[in-house]
């Protein structure tokens, strides 16, 4: 269908508030046999090692076998955080609460009527038509198959992921074999991922008010070992406290992974991206370019066409997209951010 208004005015400033919106989640150890009665918080524990010289060399040390004998004689101290279940624990359990919004179809804040209009018939359309029925699907997978474990999840006998609606008046309740849910692909025929799904899809087309879940996830990760919380980012380390190499993220005294760890986890959805059967590396997190940070790869340019900017554009002036680009667009909406035009070069 051909753009209707070109000449629609942008918005300078527009932003969207997150629909889908993760508590911080808190680390626990246990056993695998009483994981649901009992557990108790996994605190951090502060490590001083002496480590070796393994980064690359400067090519004069290479050459020179004396001064790389003399380099790598100097020790390497670090003091880092670490997490470890207790030496009677063989099963991490990491909690939290999930809200999921509705009113994606209405910007929280937008300086042009005209464009909000316009913008707001579109995500009526797509609301009417599809409901967030594939979004939720996807939604609902990731919280299935423990995604939001991150490295937790590898190399575990079992994961078990227990979700509660903890809205009044709803006792709904699901419990998932977290490894027999694909981490790759969407197309799971388990009838409980789709009941969660209608649940999710309801709350953000605003067929109900809110959902709030409780997710309570237990991996075997095996006899006190090393669990993984969240990673501070130290912006100046010249001028840390602890001199850490490694400072990991605690709440209240107890080790604890960031929400938006947690939310990059349950976005991971995106297949729609150009490219996605030759990079042969499964879903990506909806983010405005595709990017994927440890890859140093944007899968969505603007010269590709396949960007979020370039597709809202179209979306919000009334143009048709493609089903899998309106699932992309609305999917970075319910992300949230700031999208508005600058009018810069």
């Amino acid at each position: 269908m051909a753009n209707k208004n070109n000449n629609l005015v942008s918005a300078s400033v527009l932003a969207f508030e997150k629909k889908l919106v993760p508590s911080d989640g808190r680390l626990y150890g246990t056993t695998w046999e009483r994981r649901v009665e009992q557990a108790t918080a996994l605190t951090l524990q502060e490590k001083s090692v002496r480590g070796t010289i393994s980064n690359r060399l400067k090519k004069a040390l290479q050459d020179d076998p004396a001064k790389l004998d003399a380099t790598i004689e100097n020790p390497n101290p670090q003091t880092v955080d670490s997490c470890a279940l207790g030496s009677d624990q063989d099963t991490l359990k990491l909690t939290f609460t999930l809200k999921i919004l509705s009113g994606v179809e209405k910007p929280s804040a937008c300086n042009s009527a005209e464009f909000n209009a316009s913008y707001a018939k579109s995500a009526k359309a797509y609301i009417d038509s599809e409901g967030f029925r594939d979004l939720a699907s996807r939604y609902a997978a990731n919280i299935a198959n423990g995604r939001f474990l991150w490295r937790n999840r590898v190399g575990t006998e079992k994961i078990e992921v227990a979700v509660k609606v903890l809205n009044q008046g709803d006792r709904s309740a699901w419990l998932f074999d977290a490894k027999a849910v694909s981490t790759r692909y969407f197309d799971n025929p388990d009838p409980q991922i789709a009941e969660l799904a209608g649940k999710i899809a309801d709350a953000l087309s605003g067929k109900t008010e809110f959902l709030l879940l409780e997710v309570n996830a237990y991996a075997q990760v095996g006899l006190a070992q090393d669990v993984y919380p969240s990673e501070e980012l130290v912006l100046d380390k010249g001028s840390s406290k602890s001199k850490k190499s490694k400072i990991l993220y605690e709440i209240d005294g107890i080790a604890g992974m960031h929400s938006q760890k947690i939310g990059n986890a349950l976005r991971t959805i995106d297949t729609w991206y150009p490219g996605y059967d030759e990079a042969q590396i499964g879903p990506i997190a909806i983010e405005p370019y595709g990017a994927v940070t440890n890859l140093g790869k944007a899968y969505r340019t603007p010269k590709d066409k396949a960007d979020f900017y370039t597709l809202f554009d179209r979306f919000a002036r009334g143009e048709k997209l493609a089903e899998n680009d309106e699932h992309y667009v609305m999917a970075v909406l319910v992300r949230g951010g700031v999208f508005g035009e600058s009018g810069k070069d």
